[in-house]
């Protein structure tokens, strides 16, 4: 074999485990999850083989599963902006700050270290009928009976900033950590406020990276189910629970493979019109 027939194949041949990876884990799943939803659950329990399409007429047609999609992208939307709300200033501490960062970056990391189910849970003792909100206040003279403060879309999204705030913080923090910060000491040369160099240089310059947190945010946010299991009512359901349901409690895997199918395209569509816009690159800095 010929020096220019090897250089050839060495690409090739350093991609091979990637595409095997991708190929084994991801694609071959999702053909298998393809051709279920096509399946047709009988009466008796049992999957019929075949080229159906009931479930997705309806999963596409019934109101029900169009109102708890709309009610799904809701939340995650206002997840989203309160992650950003109150992202974007610890993100700018942290970037800003000097000597601590490292400890900073260790102190935001900490969360990860402890089960997502675990510290979703510690909110019943936090927000709960004998929980340590109601007990302080109820010590306190403030009230005289428990505030209901949970099982509700608030506790929700609650739960879920809880859990996607260090995303959001991470993302910010690696945009502006790229950006030079002179340039607001030469914008405030210029005759501009503190407040104005920020709004009119560090802000815009950020964007990108406010852009991949709150992306990764709104998509970790709509395919959860576990928040709205442990923290919401029976009113607060999102998608990934009706995928749960059909699954592990029905059995019912053409249906529950077809729901799954469905949010994972419109998932699927906004991560391509983020990708369309900003690319990926930014969302990869705050990933890695």
């Amino acid at each position: 074999m010929s020096l220019e027939e090897r250089e050839a194949r060495q690409p090739v041949l350093l991609l091979t485990p990637a595409i095997t990876a991708v190929g084994l884990l991801l694609v071959v799943p999702l053909g298998f999850i393809l051709v279920y939803s096509f399946w047709l659950r009988t009466a008796t329990g049992a999957d019929q083989a075949g080229f159906f399409l009931d479930n997705w007429r309806e999963a596409l047609s019934d109101p029900f599963y169009r109102d708890i999609l709309l009610n799904t992208l809701k939340i995650a939307a206002v997840t989203t902006i309160v992650c950003a709300l109150t992202g974007y200033p610890a993100a700018y501490f942290i970037a800003r700050s000097r000597g601590n960062k490292a400890l900073l970056l260790l102190l935001l990391m900490l969360p990860f270290w402890i089960s997502y189910i675990i510290r979703t849970m510690s909110w019943i003792n936090i927000l709960g009928a004998s929980g340590a909100v109601n007990s302080g206040l109820m010590a306190l003279g403030l009230i005289s009976e428990p505030l209901p403060m949970l099982y509700n879309e608030a506790t929700v999204v609650l739960g879920l900033v809880h859990f996607l705030l260090p995303f959001m913080v991470l993302n910010v923090f690696v945009s502006l950590d790229g950006i030079d910060a002179t340039l607001e000491d030469a914008a405030c040369s210029l005759g501009a406020t503190r407040w104005r160099s920020f709004l009119e240089v560090t802000l815009p310059l950020s964007l990108p990276g406010l852009a991949a947190g709150g992306l990764l945010c709104f998509v970790l946010a709509a395919g959860t189910y576990i928040t709205p299991i442990v923290l919401g009512g029976p009113s607060d359901a999102m998608f990934a629970n009706l995928v749960f349901e059909a699954i592990i409690t029905q059995l019912d895997w053409p249906m529950g493979s077809a729901l799954s199918l469905m949010l994972l395209a419109v998932l699927g569509a906004l991560v391509l019109l983020y990708n369309h816009f900003l690319g990926m690159a930014q969302l990869m800095k705050g990933l890695s």
